[in-house]
């Protein structure tokens, strides 16, 4: 299949591609390619493909390409998972649009609601907006979907991860049957294949995900290091590799803002992205990180999901992600547009398993590297003020600090001036005996078999940070330790009390064991029963 590269061969009118010529753009990504001639035929379509490999302008050229400008209702919904991608793609769609004249509106949550209902009687064409506010807005009436011709589901994965198939589903019955549909998502599951089933006709399927997830542009490596000197090895790491742009990821909110403050108290341009910033907080953060205010940018997954800034050098998993495709997300915000970028991951001993069950669903082997020393630190940042250094020179623009600095000269050795120089620019970093993070509970592979010789059954679960589960492993007839939070990957719950079976927890995985049959001495009221190990459920911290 002769594949097109040229924008010009798509058939796309002409000030649609003076738009992609302004942009910059030179020639189609293999989604792009495949996507735009289905889209332009009005039939459904399934698009599978990686973050960052131009989905937007996939769909975003065709749906331009068919309104006209004067039309006056809205044609087009767009529906993302996060407030932060449905303003990205608004930004895409307003550069390729803007030669055409389409208006297009982003609507989500954490936005001023009137402010949306004002910008909406502008008669925008295209509806870029996450479900959520989408259904406040249609059941306030201020959006109708009557006049709907093309539906795009960006992100599909991600948004019914985040529970909204049934605000999803509301949706779509509220468009008309005879309408163009185009999902596009980076992993297939069954609940993708249901909805699809559900809504898309006869779609046509595209798919460029590459034999290897992992794109080969990264380089990874992991370093294994105890929870408790983690800051000290980003630390070091940070100054070996003096990063353009970095993001550093935590598993959860607290960890996030400790370990932002924790930067900034080390002399560090950082500052963090999570789910509990207001719309406000999270524009000012990635403003300042874009424009190269801060360099680090500390966040959690569903804080960085949709997330494309360009000139992100450095990728760390403070924390390991809960599973292989996050790691791949992750790492996915270096190396883009055919750059070289790099992802560390630090990996407690305990979290061993964790990593090479990565490994295994990546297809891809990290290699393991060695903490930085402190004088690989102290060498790195040496390096970098030393190449700053040397950039001024070359400005020339030094004419007015000359005379000072012949004095200084006549007065002091010039190797002794210059380190001392160097000495301020590298600044003062606080020892990392000055900082404190709380400990987060290392992350499990799997549920340890019950050790069924020594007679023992599990009984409370194991939990991540917020799921204390707790319990672990007792004799049979002992009491399951209490817990609070989140599912964990190991049991989650256990609700406390005398576990009558010596049984697994109540919720988390449901990989073994049951749910306590009685009443536990605690008081908590007696739960349904569930016995034996039934199918594995993903972990649902709300801590993100």
């Amino acid at each position: 299949m002769n594949l097109l590269k040229n924008f010009a061969d798509f058939g796309l009118e002409p000030r649609v591609l003076q738009a992609i010529t302004e942009l910059g753009f030179e020639e189609a990504t293999p989604i792009q390619s495949q996507s735009i001639p289905i889209a332009l035929t009005g039939r459904d379509m399934i698009g599978q493909a990686q973050t960052g490999t131009g989905k937007t302008a996939a769909f975003g050229l065709p749906l331009i390409h068919k309104i006209a400008k004067e039309e006056e209702r809205i044609v087009s919904l767009i529906m993302t998972p996060t407030r932060e991608l449905a303003i990205q793609v608004a930004e895409e769609i307003g550069k390729l649009s803007r030669f055409k004249g389409i208006r297009s509106l982003a609507i989500y949550g954490g936005q001023d609601i009137g402010r949306q209902i004002r910008a909406l009687k502008k008669k925008p064409q295209i509806i870029i907006g996450t479900p959520g506010r989408l259904l406040d807005h249609i059941n306030r009436k201020t959006i109708r979907l009557d006049d709907v011709q093309t539906v795009v589901l960006d992100e599909a994965d991600e948004m019914l991860d985040m529970g909204f198939m049934e605000d999803i589903q509301s949706i779509l019955k509220l468009v008309p049957e005879e309408r163009q549909t185009l999902l596009f998502s980076a992993t297939m599951p069954a609940n993708i294949q249901k909805l699809a089933s559900q809504f898309l006709k006869d779609p046509e399927h595209v798919s460029v995900i590459p034999k290897h997830v992992s794109a080969p542009l990264i380089d990874q490596a992991y370093i294994e290091v105890p929870e408790r000197q983690k800051f000290e090895a980003l630390s070091r790491l940070l100054d070996m590799e003096s990063p353009e742009l970095a993001i550093v990821f935590g598993r959860t909110k607290r960890r996030v803002d400790e370990l932002a403050e924790a930067l900034q108290k080390r002399g560090y341009s950082a500052d963090g992205l999570h789910g509990d910033l207001s719309q406000h907080q999270r524009d000012t953060v990635m403003r300042k990180f874009r424009d190269g205010s801060i360099d680090v940018l500390v966040a959690t997954d569903v804080a960085a999901r949709g997330l494309d800034v360009s000139g992100v050098t450095h990728v760390v998993n403070f924390d390991l992600p809960q599973d292989p495709e996050s790691y791949v997300h992750r790492i996915g915000r270096t190396g883009r547009a055919g750059k070289e970028g790099t992802a560390w991951s630090f990996v407690t001993p305990r979290e061993m398993d964790h990593l090479y069950f990565i490994e295994r669903v990546t297809r891809h082997r990290i290699p393991r590297k060695p903490l930085p020393t402190i004088a690989e630190a102290i060498e790195g940042k040496q390096r970098i003020i030393a190449e700053r250094v040397l950039e001024i020179i070359e400005q020339g623009e030094l004419t007015e600090y000359k005379g000072l600095a012949i004095q200084l000269l006549e007065q002091y050795d010039s190797v002794q001036l210059l380190a001392a120089a160097m000495k301020i620019l590298t600044g003062d970093k606080k020892e990392a005996s000055d900082i404190h993070l709380t400990p987060e509970d290392p992350i499990r592979a799997k549920r340890r078999k019950p050790d069924i010789r020594s007679g023992r059954k599990p009984s409370g679960g194991y939990g991540g940070r917020n799921n204390s589960g707790g319990g672990g492993y007792r004799r049979e007839g002992g009491s399951g330790s209490s817990g609070s939070g989140s599912s964990g990957n190991r049991g989650g719950y256990s609700k406390g009390g005398y576990n009558r079976d010596g049984g697994s927890s109540y919720g988390g995985n449901r990989d073994g064991g049951g749910y306590n049959r009685d009443r536990n001495n605690s008081g908590d009221r007696k739960p349904r029963s569930y016995s034996g190990g039934g199918e594995r459920r993903p972990n649902r911290s709300g801590d993100e």
